[in-house]
């Protein structure tokens, strides 16, 4: 397991602050792999996952308790949304600080 998919797994902050949008034909009915019974409608070009647009946003896809263990019920189904997401990125660092989670570790830089 990589260090960033354990710090992932305990936080799970970014599946519960942010509305998780994404272009429709990443659904299951338009050709991706999302599953389309656990989004909702944003406009005629995006869904979001259910659960995240929201006063308190909170995918249906996340298991667990934020901040301790977490994952994602879909993670090889996701949308190109939360692919996009990288540890320490600042999407992932305002999440950890709406949730108070502590601040990150120092991590090697990835190369390659």
């Amino acid at each position: 397991m990589s260090h960033s998919s354990s710090i992932c797994q305990t936080c799970g902050a970014c599946c519960a602050s942010f509305r998780v949008s994404f272009y429709w034909a990443e659904a299951d009915d338009g050709g991706g792999t999302v599953p389309v019974s656990i989004t909702e409608q944003v406009n005629s070009f995006q869904r979001c996952m259910r659960g995240t647009w929201a006063a308190q946003p909170h995918c249906v896809a996340l298991v667990g308790e934020v901040g301790r263990n977490v994952g994602c019920a879909i993670y090889p189904l996701r949308s190109s949304t939360c692919r996009a997401v990288a540890v320490g990125s600042a999407q992932c660092l305002r999440a950890r600080e709406r949730w108070r989670l502590p601040a990150l570790p120092a991590c090697a830089p990835i190369t390659g």
